[in-house]
């Protein structure tokens, strides 16, 4: 059997690992769009832009290990097309056939044409070159252009490097849609107390020179712009072939697109999860999980995938783990002192905790794992009781 893996990201590394480790023999072939060998993402935002690593720290292994391993290696060179009925794909205008095939193809950074043509430094954080770029221009004056996780943390990395930043913001706080106003705006202050310019409910609506003119009528001349408005999946080798795409490749509980032997997982895969529904999911833990279960899947394996997404993020001096969805959520409860930011926090629907974290509450972790999917107890809302006999 010859299993193809498209995409050499955090998915398709720990893919190849969870083959071997499961004691899988055959050819295995890894074909990745960059030309790096696979390498950990959320440093680029985090430790490696703050200084606090080397770039060749974030490599989850050397060639040698690929080699090691029998792993038929591609890299920088993208599959252009899949072919379901003949079970092949295309690379570098090479036919390479399939018994079993994994999309690992991730996603790209959402482009903001008003500021990639008018002549100002640009920069979009996805891959290594991208940070390695970005690097080099947290100086001066850097304009950011989007308040979720990656605009946030380039923040934080930029203050920290001495650049004055000013950060733009359509919602009236960051994370609104994600946290929620409370925490939303424990996020704002934070920056804020760091010397970010927050520009909420604002857009850059034009650009006139180098002078950007925000929807609030400020007008700023940047050394370096930051766009982070999110990312897309890529989905277009799966859509051109037939494979069912709506916000990412649609799967089946066991990771399963409805060709029986194509699977996607990662980013590009629109999951159908069997307690919170269909979703989407861009974190790095989710990434290594839905890897390695594909992989158990592709062997024989009939376990549905029911992990919940997991994410974190450090700015500054808070450090926060996330676990689950706030998707559909009709309560929030917050504990602890959002003054402080030491809290733990978890969104109900009709009673289920659906999502949990916390902020600087580093023994609350495992007891959210617990929580998360389960019915709240009349303790969870008792701030008496610790979390763990909640």
């Amino acid at each position: 059997m010859n299993i193809v893996i498209v995409g050499g990201g955090l998915t398709g590394a720990h893919a190849v690992e969870e083959l071997r480790k499961q004691g899988y023999d055959d050819d295995i072939t890894l074909v990745a769009a960059e030309r790096h060998l696979p390498y950990d993402r959320p440093p680029l935002s985090k430790d490696f832009l703050l200084g606090q690593a080397e770039i060749d720290s974030v490599y989850l292994h050397d060639a040698r290990w690929y080699a090691d391993h029998n792993v038929d290696l591609h890299l920088g060179t993208p599959v252009t097309e899949l072919d379901l009925d003949r079970s092949r794909v295309t690379v570098a205008g090479e036919s390479v056939p399939y018994d079993r095939l994994l999309l690992a193809t991730g996603s790209t950074p959402r482009r903001l044409p008003l500021v990639d043509t008018s002549g100002l430094q640009v920069t979009y954080l996805r891959t290594i070159d991208d940070a390695l770029t970005l690097k080099t221009r947290l100086s001066g004056h850097v304009l950011i252009l989007g308040g979720g996780w990656i605009g946030l943390e380039v923040a934080a990395a930029a203050r920290q490097s001495g650049a004055t930043v000013t950060l733009v913001e359509r919602s009236p706080l960051p994370l609104l849609g994600v946290l929620g106003s409370e925490l939303g705006r424990l996020f704002a202050d934070l920056h804020r107390q760091h010397g970010v310019d927050l520009r909420l409910g604002t857009t850059a609506e034009s650009i006139r020179g180098y002078e950007v003119v925000l929807s609030d009528g400020h007008r700023l001349v940047p050394d370096t712009v930051v766009v982070a408005i999110g990312a897309s999946p890529v989905t277009d080798v799966a859509a051109r072939a037939g494979l069912e795409v709506d916000n990412g490749v649609l799967v089946d509980a066991r990771l399963r697109t409805r060709d029986p032997h194509v699977y996607a997982a990662g980013d590009v895969a629109n999951h159908d999860h069997p307690t919170i529904g269909r979703l989407r999911v861009e974190h790095w833990n989710n990434a290594i999980a839905q890897g390695q279960h594909a992989s158990r899947v592709m062997l024989g394996s009939d376990d549905p995938y029911t992990r919940h997404p997991y994410f974190f993020t450090d700015q500054y001096d808070l450090g926060m783990e996330f676990v689950g969805t706030t998707t559909g959520h009709d309560r929030l409860l917050i504990r602890g002192s959002v003054e402080e930011r030491v809290v733990t926090a978890f969104w109900l629907r009709r009673g289920t905790v659906i999502a949990g974290m916390h902020i600087n509450d580093w023994d609350a972790i495992e007891p959210i794992r617990r929580i998360v999917g389960q019915q709240a107890t009349t303790q969870l809302f008792d701030p008496d009781v610790e979390l763990a006999r909640a």
